[in-house]
């Protein structure tokens, strides 16, 4: 096991799979000669050239269309989105073409198309740079959704994502993008689609990822220490979402918290609580408790952590909880 950060984990995934498969290239705003806006493509012209690690013009519209394109004739390519936040402007070309082409062919075109873009609070730069937009793409059939909290997720899930034949969209969460972990040396995949329960628990289940994950393990040290006991659940993939490994925590804890960075309103919290209920309603011994950003444009500054659920939210709803 090595110790590095996860912009140089998504590096090392990228520069491996662009040398296993000639198919892979990449292209974005900045991405050749800048490397990216977070490193990620750090060295990637020097090595592979321009043909394979494409700068283009400030409109985002126009690489997603070609790499959709490019996806229909075989190639593999990885699409830099600079924020998730200007996804919104490419959202046709995601949910209305890359998703859908394999269904609308009858199975004989597939769109291996990875769509890469920073979310979540952390830079503090506002209300069009610092949201969490998975929420945004929950209903559009044919997409996949990650989001990876540690090194080892990311390289791991960027490398299956590449050998997806579907359109993956890859939510990097910028605040973490700087903090160390353990990748192994050699070669491996994290399977999209599979949950972690990353601490087990008795009392109490919470299903959190990206920043709000280390919140969530802030947290239960501190209900730990007040005698309560915690099960964490870290989804990783919020589309498809692991229905068996979450399922199987509620039914033990019969305790839920769902938190996550995106608003409250309309979020994956939403669609997972109401599977929970739909599937485990017998076994819940309290109602499931959600905890998302405010319903409100997002503040410039250090002020935009004020939004999104603190650590104190997290141990006050689960004291909540256990009293019913």
């Amino acid at each position: 096991m090595k110790e590095i950060t996860m912009n140089v984990a998504l590096n090392e995934a990228i520069h491996e799979e662009m040398e296993r498969d000639p198919n892979v290239f990449v292209l974005g705003e900045d991405i050749a000669k800048m490397g990216g806006s977070w490193g990620i493509t750090k060295g990637l012209l020097a090595k592979f050239g321009p043909e394979r690690v494409i700068d283009t013009p400030l409109c985002e519209a126009g690489p997603l269309a070609m790499a959709i394109g490019a996806a229909l004739y075989g190639k593999r390519p990885i699409v830099e989105i600079m924020f998730a936040d200007f996804l919104s402007v490419v959202y046709d070309g995601i949910v209305n073409q890359a998703a859908k082409m394999r269904y609308m062919s009858g199975g004989k075109i597939t769109c291996p198309l990875v769509i890469r873009a920073a979310q979540g609070a952390g830079a503090g730069i506002g209300a069009h740079h610092s949201q969490s937009v998975e929420g945004w793409f929950m209903n559009a059939p044919g997409l996949k959704i990650v989001c990876p909290t540690t090194p080892y997720q990311a390289k791991g899930l960027m490398k299956a994502a590449i050998r997806d034949d579907n359109p993956v969209l890859f939510l990097e969460p910028k605040n973490l993008f700087r903090v160390p972990g353990k990748v192994p040396e050699g070669e491996y995949i994290v399977e999209i689609g599979k949950a972690e329960v990353e601490k087990k628990g008795t009392d109490i289940t919470i299903i959190a990822y990206q920043l709000e994950l280390i919140r969530a393990r802030e947290a239960a040290a501190e209900l730990e220490k007040q005698g309560i006991s915690v099960e964490i659940v870290n989804p990783i993939t919020v589309k498809p979402f692991d229905k068996e490994t979450i399922f199987a925590s509620v039914k033990k804890t019969g305790r839920v918290i769902i938190v996550h960075e995106g608003c409250k309103t309309g979020g994956f919290g939403a669609e997972l609580s109401a599977s929970i209920t739909e599937s485990c309603f017998d076994y819940l011994k309290a109602p499931i408790m959600r905890l998302g950003a405010f319903d409100s444009p997002i503040p410039y500054g250090r002020a935009e952590f004020f939004m999104i659920p603190t650590v104190a939210d997290i141990v006050n709803t689960a004291k909540t909880l256990i009293k019913k």
